[in-house]
């Protein structure tokens, strides 16, 4: 009847409207994660929730998302012709999520390998089926997911690899904390009143926005907080065991936090949450001290040129640590400095 009809085409998009909205919240959620785990420069991510901590929104990604979507119906043209990219695309991720349970499922539920090995084995046979039928499509749109895959691969690994090297060649000009902290005593600095935070991504050695900071000023506070937000492979992270606070000599206090891949980190609330342990800091009395980077593309040893031009890309791109850790912006100093990769 043309109830039936109707309420079939109503079920219809109802169902393709639930599945459009699940891929854009995951493609929010995976991006985050990614973030947070080194693979991607950090965006701005905005909370559309102040209950659940997991409702959030990118722009960037919506905005990619958009015109991707206008790409594909422009460049395919019908649905029909899509189906090629798709059925390649849905067989790939077979694969790729089979391959990942076992890694799952030997580091986090302790299979041994023949567990493991046999129940994955028997689900990429038969996805291994569907790869290859869908293997003669790949001139008629099947190059489109693996493009697509490939893009985002470069890009991940470029990104990950890029801020490896980058640290290497950070650390090799870091001076010991501990041989600073020697310097400060027979240096006698002179020192003005207030709390200064100087982020730093490695907690044993000295931040070099620090010694930027000596080196051209002459001056240090007379309390200095250094802040290492460590991020774990955990999407969350107890209260219990998020923050440890450690007091110094000279007025220096290390201040260490270990953030899940799903949670975005402020620090002023993290400073808020010093005052717990001893440390209570004042926002409206606090300067941040920050490290800005320029990246140089040379044939030193480490990666390709291209992919040194594509991380200086993406650093200079990447949301500023100002507004992605939630810093009042009246109140932040960046130091810069050249390095070469």
């Amino acid at each position: 009847t043309a109830y039936e009809i109707t309420y079939g085409d109503w079920s219809s998009d109802v169902c393709s409207s639930d599945l459009s909205q699940a891929l854009i919240s995951g493609a929010f959620s995976v991006t985050m994660q990614a973030i947070q785990l080194g693979y991607l420069p950090r965006m701005e991510i905005r909370h559309t929730s102040s209950e659940a901590r997991g409702q959030i929104y990118i722009p960037l990604v919506n905005a990619l998302l958009l015109v991707s979507c206008i790409g594909l119906v422009l460049c395919f043209g019908s649905s029909s012709r899509l189906s090629a990219a798709y059925g390649l695309a849905v067989s790939m991720d077979m694969l790729i999520t089979s391959t990942l349970f076992y890694f799952a499922a030997r580091r986090l539920w302790n299979w041994t390998r023949w567990q493991a090995g046999v129940l994955c084995s028997a689900f990429i046979a038969v996805e291994l089926v569907f790869f290859a039928a869908n293997t003669p499509k790949i001139p008629h749109g099947g190059w489109f997911p693996l493009v697509a895959a490939f893009g985002m691969f470069a890009i991940m690994t470029t990104w990950k690899r890029g801020r490896q090297l980058l640290g290497e060649r950070l650390s090799a000009s870091l001076l010991p904390f501990e041989v600073f902290m020697q310097g400060i005593q027979n240096s006698k600095a002179t020192r003005v009143r207030g709390t200064a935070v100087f982020m730093s991504g490695n907690p044993n050695g000295t931040p070099l926005a620090l010694l930027h900071n000596l080196m051209h000023n002459k001056v240090l506070h007379e309390r200095i907080l250094l802040l290492t937000l460590v991020t774990v492979d955990e999407p969350h992270v107890l209260t219990a065991e998020r923050m440890k606070v450690e007091r110094l000599t000279d007025g220096f206090w290390r201040v260490t936090v270990r953030v899940g891949f799903m949670e975005k980190p402020t620090v002023p609330t993290i400073l808020e949450s010093c005052a717990a342990q001893g440390l209570p800091v004042k926002l409206e009395e606090t300067t941040f001290f920050l490290s800005r980077e320029t990246i140089i593309s040379t044939k030193l040893p480490g990666m390709a040129q291209w992919r040194e031009r594509l991380f200086a890309f993406l650093s200079r791109n990447a949301q500023s640590a100002t507004t992605f850790f939630g810093l009042p912006a009246n109140r932040v100093v960046e130091l810069g400095m050249q390095v070469e990769m």
